[in-house]
């Protein structure tokens, strides 16, 4: 018989429930299971065939099912304060419940955490270890102040992956292997790639992608960046878009793209339909956001340095005029015409600055733009009829600037 030939969509769906059910079936028989932050070197974990969950990837999927408000007031009720992010909230009570009826992981045996996408994360995980008793390799990864990641930085990142591998070596009682540590490098770095590559067809009128589902096949770059499966997956991912825009395919089917627009912040999960159909309604598609970067970590094979420094400068990491820079550029590759940023109660960190880069943009490229308050999993943060109203805004301000170009 001859084989289905799987879409990415088909291939994704199926790549997710394997890397879940794999994780079960390890701790079943007895392997370790690292814990990890997302944007971490996980070339390192990779290398040592250990099997890692991403407790921030497992969080979104429960909020995205509707399940992430059990673990949350779980949370709370243990003591957690309902302004710490709601990722940590629903980890934190799912290794108190130990069970979601929608999507379980295993237990970890390491924690393996990077700061360089907030600082929470530094405690979260401190308690994670602490909580369960186990061992935590920690990357400090010092804020970006300046424009361009400065050379100590570099340096003392690059000190931590070193003292990493002896952590791992110890933990697995096994030699690092640094060939196939290479190896693992250079299908991240065609991994990261063809992930840039697909998102990059967006900038082409109309869009071939509709960005929502950039948001699903995110969890894949976060967890196989450094195997065959997801530099597989994205390569896939690109060709289609690449069919598509060369056919001149939109995002939908059932309607056109009228207007493109950038999201800046996490996904509402538990309200993606919501937040994705109100766009769709008004002719929006979402083109982009800051994520295709940030996963886009490239660096050259065996280049520690480079490495360290790809790690480093990671767009939450980087400084108010290096976000400003990234968010005009995006603006004008790939041709918006307004912007959505989302306050994401959970996120302090972009939300402290998301008004301070809003006004900056506005002054330096007039792009309209709107703001809505919600959460990337607590469901309880989100008003629709607030939502709606921003983007019949955001609307009224994209057609006047329309009209005055055809006026020309």
């Amino acid at each position: 018989m001859e084989q289905k030939i799987l879409t990415s969509k088909e291939l994704l769906n199926d790549l997710v429930d394997k890397h879940y059910e794999g994780a079960l079936r390890a701790k079943a028989e007895g392997k370790p299971v690292v814990w990890a932050t997302s944007i971490c070197p996980q070339e390192l974990l990779e290398t040592m065939d250990l099997v890692t969950v991403y407790p921030e990837n497992h969080a979104a999927a429960i909020g995205a099912k509707k399940e992430a408000l059990k673990f949350i007031e779980h949370a709370e009720g243990m003591g957690y304060s309902s302004d710490i992010c709601s990722y940590a909230r629903v980890n934190m009570g799912y290794v108190d419940l130990k069970h979601s009826d929608e999507l379980n992981i295993p237990m970890p045996d390491l924690i393996f955490c990077c700061s360089n996408i907030c600082n929470t994360v530094i405690k979260w995980y401190e308690n994670l270890a602490k909580e369960l008793n186990i061992p935590l390799i920690m990357f400090d990864m010092p804020f970006n102040h300046t424009y361009e990641v400065p050379e100590h930085s570099v340096k003392y990142m690059r000190g931590q992956i070193e003292y990493a591998i002896e952590q791992l070596e110890i933990f697995t009682n096994k030699k690092f292997d640094y060939d196939k540590f290479g190896e693992v490098m250079e299908r991240s770095n065609r991994t990261c790639e063809w992930w840039k590559k697909a998102t990059d067809w967006a900038k082409v009128i109309p869009s071939p992608l509709n960005g929502f589902d950039m948001f699903n096949y995110m969890a894949m770059i976060v967890c196989m960046r450094g195997n065959a499966d997801g530099e597989r997956l994205f390569k896939l991912w690109h060709d289609e878009l690449e069919q598509k825009a060369k056919l001149g395919k939109g995002p939908w089917n059932s309607a056109d793209e009228e207007y493109r627009v950038m999201w800046d912040g996490i996904a509402c999960w538990p309200h993606l339909s919501t937040t994705f159909k109100t766009l769709k309604k008004y002719g929006i598609n979402m083109v982009t956001s800051t994520y295709p970067e940030s996963w886009n970590v490239r660096y050259e094979k065996n280049d520690l340095d480079g490495m360290a420094r790809a790690y480093a400068s990671n767009y939450a990491n980087r400084n108010l005029d290096y976000d400003t820079e990234n968010v005009v550029k995006l603006i004008q590759d790939f041709k918006l015409d307004g912007i959505v940023y989302h306050s994401n109660r959970s996120c302090k960190l972009m939300d402290f600055r998301q008004y301070e880069v809003q006004r900056r943009v506005t002054e330096i490229t007039s792009c309209p733009s709107v703001v809505f308050d919600g959460d990337q999993t607590d469901p309880r943060s989100f008003s629709a009829a607030q939502y709606e109203t921003r983007i019949q805004a955001l609307l009224e301000m994209m057609e006047k600037n329309k009209e005055a170009k055809r006026r020309g």
